[in-house]
């Protein structure tokens, strides 16, 4: 359609009309098929605009079809109304009608109601999606068993076409066409004519694909002739269907197995130890009413039930078990044989123990030492015209009470040394305990008898107080003077040892596998983990596997004392172990065992077991326990990372710090282990706020950045002394400074006065003492504490003084405290702080 306007006069006709102000005429040509067309004339109407009185009005634009929109919001604003050209627009502008409340309220709900329907609409294809996927997950159901059967038609139509060719077989070998005609495959021939006229089934896409072959030139050209089965693959089919006829089903003969089973198994290995599928014993668990997954662990009760299910028999075993028969067994008599002494040196600090083993083994251990004692335990053998005597050195340091135990446990004679010139100390008591605990016999060696003020008399007599009774007084306990400085009387001392072992008749089995004691352990960084071990009984060989503690390893090689590598350590012979896979802890049972298995096995089961020996330490259950806790919770902690050289030295310094705390500050630590400060260390102290302490160890450089950048403080020491008086003196900076009140004086309110800028002036006389500017006081009222606080002004006249004497006069003034009454007592005192410090 093609429109014009009337500007035009020379087209055509017009139709004759009243020409209207608010009306515009013009002529549309319409075209209809095969070449005709028709002019029509339009006539398009104004909408009249009533201007305002006495002003023309103007003509509004025509108003363009009226369209349906949907509705707005109640909130949206309302369109612009569009502006007439400068000629037109006067005075009297459009109107333009704004919309009520109730349209407006109107348009809102119709907004609220179209969303209303969108959610609606929503969640309505929401359900048609969810009833479509059913629909097609039936139907794809019902095409697999449409599918299906069409595999069954076919089979038995194969069936029935392999019958009918054998029957023709077989009537071609026995008889002529009367025979065949009257035959069982005649009749199969004339019911297989019958359903020829029905339509063959269809095959599906994949069987045309496959049979259809490799795609070439002349399988192109040939047609649409398809491929047959070859005979290979019509036999085997057949011999398949022969054999689901039968009912033949490959089936394994049911095993009954003895399962063992411990306190605790996952689902998983209770399968694999009854070699049945973990998914069978997740469904009869299932049955029971119980959901697993195949990680589970289940007890060993469940277990069973399982296991009997199934039918298994079941043997019960304890998780402990697995250590059952670690020791192995008892020595007969017929295998022992003689084995040197071991022989531990106790006493008390600074009596000469490691000189007095010095002089024995002509070495000079002590030049080592840091600060002329011992802190490490150590173990030595040393050669005499009767035998080998091995000698085990404790130290004296009371910190080391449980290397002084740990060596009376392995020794066979105990060596007390007692310096003739100090008498009898608090570590002498103690090594005697142990060796009474140990019930090993005392050999009393009085040393330092080269010293002037040496009284041994003293000491036999102060060995009274203890029950030990030596032979000059008529006791059965040897002692010898002797001197480690000189060498005076040593061969004395070990004709004294050589004598008690022959009493004591010390023998053990050397052709068995070996056991014996961690005496000491560290973590060297060139060699590894590194354990001091003595044997007990049996021959320790390189390559054997050895299980100590939670530690475990193969033995890469055997040190003696004299740092000398050796093949093998018989019974009493103390040497030291390469090859450890971690520090094993001093005192710890150390076996060999026969497989790498089993000592994995152990090692797991003893780890398991410390750990939870440490989370039962912490957990707190009780009510008791809990209550507790709450008054400790005011107890300041001092949090402390502990790394040592050796493994008995870190559990030395352990035992010392715990016995520094008291019930308002104590030590806690953190962390304590063997070897060098890492970097993981400085972190762990960074997160509890610890203080790391190295004992004869150091920091590499990133341990060292690490704790400058947190601001970890690092301390090194290499005497015991000095770390345990260090951390005392931190310690007593922690406790709160024990207040001490100074009594000043009193004085006797007088009169109050008021005065502009101060508030109320006291005018006091004093009666006791002095009062002091600055000083705490207490308001006293009918001999009742009513206020305590500070005295802010002093005044004797009109000046400001310092202190005012006895029987003078003054004017006070409290601070923040106006309520003073003539007749009240203020007492002034003053409060000391005095620094604490750990006993």
């Amino acid at each position: 359609m093609s429109e014009t306007n009337d500007s035009n006069d020379g087209a055509g006709g017009r139709t004759l009309s009243l020409r209207r102000t608010t009306t515009e005429t013009g002529r549309v040509r319409q075209n209809f098929s095969h070449g005709r067309s028709k002019t029509v004339v339009v006539e398009t109407k104004r909408k009249r605009v009533i201007g305002a009185p006495g002003k023309p009005a103007a003509d509004a634009a025509p108003a363009p079809a009226a369209k349906k929109t949907p509705a707005v919001p109640k909130d949206t604003a309302a369109p612009a109304p569009v502006e007439a050209d400068d000629d037109k627009t006067s005075a009297s502008a459009m109107v333009l009608r704004t919309l009520t409340e109730d349209e407006k309220e109107a348009r809102g709900r119709a907004l609220v109601l179209a969303r209303e329907r969108e959610v609606e609409e929503k969640e309505k294809a929401k359900e048609e999606a969810k009833l479509r996927a059913e629909r097609e997950a039936q139907e794809k159901i019902e095409a697999e068993a449409e599918a299906a059967r069409e595999a069954e038609r076919e089979t038995k139509r194969l069936a029935d076409e392999e019958k009918r060719l054998k029957a023709e077989e077989q009537a071609a070998r026995t008889g002529g066409p009367e025979e065949v005609k009257d035959s069982p495959a005649a009749n199969e021939r004339s019911r297989k004519s019958k359903r020829e006229d029905k339509p063959a089934p269809s095959r599906t896409k994949g069987d045309a694909d496959r049979r259809r072959g490799k795609l070439t030139i002349s399988n192109a050209l040939a047609g649409d002739e398809e491929r047959g089965r070859s005979l290979a693959a019509y036999r085997r089919r057949m011999e398949r269907q022969r054999k689901q006829a039968s009912g033949f089903t490959p089936t394994t003969e049911k095993i009954s197995r003895e399962v063992t089973v411990p306190e605790a198994i996952t689902i998983q290995e209770l399968a694999n130890r009854m070699a049945e599928r973990a998914v069978d014993v997740i469904k009869l668990l299932m049955k029971q009413g119980e959901m697993h997954k195949i990680n589970d662990v289940i007890d060993a009760d469940t277990a069973q039930l399982v296991a009997e299910e199934m039918g298994h028999t079941v043997k019960r075993v304890s998780e402990s078990d697995v250590e059952e028969g670690l020791q192995g067994d008892v020595d007969i008599d017929e295998d022992l044989q003689p084995r040197a002494p071991v022989v531990t040196v106790m006493g008390h600090v600074d009596h000469g123990k490691t000189s007095l083993l010095d002089a024995l083994r002509k070495e000079n251990v002590v030049a080592g030492e840091a600060g002329g004692i011992t802190q490490h335990i150590g173990a030595y053998q040393v050669k005499t015209d009767s035998g080998l005597i091995t000698f085990i050195d404790t130290p004296g340091h009371a910190a080391f009470t449980s290397m002084r135990a740990r060596g009376a446990k392995v020794t066979d004679i105990v060596i007390l040394v007692v310096a003739a010139d100090d008498g009898i100390m608090p570590q002498t008591i103690e090594a005697i305990n142990h060796a009474r605990a140990a019930e090993v016999p005392i050999i009393v060696a009085i040393n330092k008898m080269d010293k002037p003020d040496g009284d041994p008399n003293r000491v036999r007599t102060d060995l009274l107080s203890h029950e030990i009774v030596v032979e000059e007084m008529g006791g059965d306990t040897l002692n010898i003077e002797v001197s480690a400085l000189k060498g005076t009387n040593l061969d004395k001392l070990l004709e004294a040892i050589l004598l008690q072992c022959e009493i004591l008749e010390l023998k053990a089995n050397p052709d068995r596998p070996a056991d014996g004691i961690v005496i000491e352990a560290q973590l060297d960084k060139g060699r590894g983990a590194v354990a001091t071990v003595l044997v007990q009984r049996g021959t320790l060989r390189q390559g054997d596997i050895v299980v100590a503690g939670a530690s475990w390893g193969k033995v890469r090689a055997l040190v003696n004392d004299r740092g000398e590598q050796v093949e093998s350590a018989g019974p009493s012979v103390p040497v030291e172990i390469l090859g450890m896979g971690s520090v094993p802890e001093a005192g710890d049972q150390i076996v060999v065992v026969e497989s790498e298995a089993r000592a994995r096995e152990i090692t797991e089961y003893r780890d398991r077991k410390l750990r939870e020996t440490r989370g039962a330490g912490t957990a707190r259950s009780s009510l008791e326990q809990m209550m507790s806790q709450l008054k400790d919770a005011g107890t300041k902690e001092f949090p402390i990372l502990v790394k040592a050289d050796v493994q008995g030295s870190a559990e030395a310094i352990v035992q010392a710090l715990d016995k520094l705390g008291t019930d308002e500050v104590s030590a806690r630590t953190v962390h304590y282990a063997v070897g060098g400060i890492s970097e993981s260390d400085v972190q762990l102290a960074t997160a509890s706020n610890a203080v790391v302490l190295g004992f004869n160890v150091r920091a590499n450089q990133q341990a060292r950045d690490a704790a400058e950048k947190s601001g970890i403080e690092i301390r090194y020491y290499n005497i015991i002394y000095d770390l345990v008086d260090d951390v005392k003196a931190a310690m007593s900076g922690m406790l709160a400074p024990e207040l001490r009140e100074t009594f000043l004086g009193n004085a006797e309110i007088l009169e109050i006065f008021a005065v502009s800028k101060v508030g109320k002036v006291a005018g006091c006389r004093v009666t006791d003492g002095t009062v002091q500017r600055g000083a705490k006081v207490r308001l006293i009222r009918d001999d009742v504490v009513v206020h305590e606080g500070t005295l802010s002004t002093l005044k004797r006249f009109k000046d400001e003084v310092k202190e005012v004497l006895s029987g003078q006069e003054c004017g006070m003034a409290f601070e923040n405290y106006q309520d003073m009454r003539p007749g009240d007592v203020i007492e002034c005192y003053t409060v000391e702080e005095i620094e604490r410090k750990l006993d």
